[in-house]
């Protein structure tokens, strides 16, 4: 496992090293020993697994508030997407900037998120599948959502949306009495 920083501090790329043969490969996708060197306090509560099927679909931008605010480590295990980080953290340089990449299975990238920011993606081919190794477990009182296409954040999406659940869409646009997540 390579960790790459980006430019929000504290938010990390994973690039992971598979070990190929005639077969097929074998990789690694999570090792708290390696994590440690960067997260040394993770621990992994739930792991989840969704399914995408329309290519410029849109899942997000969740995030849950403290005490249940969460490190998310994501990977793309079928098809490739557009996975976005904004950073919530009302003392961060970066607030409300945000990262993407491009996680696919060809490239084996991950996104690991820190506690104090919202995630989501977009699906840029049909049928996309991901794994979410979450440190905390879901919340739902605590949970918390900025609007996909929030000017102030100003996401550039690689792709018109094609689909985005009620729920997303109904996310809350940054405002003035939004105070981030203190840590």
């Amino acid at each position: 496992m390579f960790f790459n920083n980006t430019t929000i501090d504290g938010l990390f790329t994973i690039t992971l090293q598979p070990i190929a043969d005639e077969r097929g490969f074998f990789v690694r996708s999570f090792c708290i020993k390696e994590i440690s060197s960067i997260k040394g306090d993770l621990r992994i509560s739930q792991v989840n697994h969704s399914l995408t099927r329309e290519k410029g679909s849109i899942r997000g931008m969740h995030f849950q508030y403290p005490p249940y605010a969460e490190t998310k480590i994501v990977r793309c295990i079928r098809g490739s997407v557009f996975d976005v980080a904004v950073d919530l953290r009302i003392k961060s340089k970066t607030y409300l900037k945000w990262h993407g990449e491009i996680l696919s299975a060809d490239n084996m990238k991950m996104m690991l998120l820190p506690e104090g920011f919202a995630h989501g993606f977009q699906t840029l081919e049909e049928n996309c599948e991901l794994l979410y190794f979450h440190s905390e477990f879901y919340n739902k009182e605590n949970e918390g959502g900025i609007r996909y296409n929030d000017a102030i954040v100003g996401i550039n999406w690689k792709i018109p949306p094609s689909n985005i659940s009620e729920r997303d869409r109904k996310h809350p646009l940054i405002t003035n009495s939004f105070k981030g997540i203190k840590l």
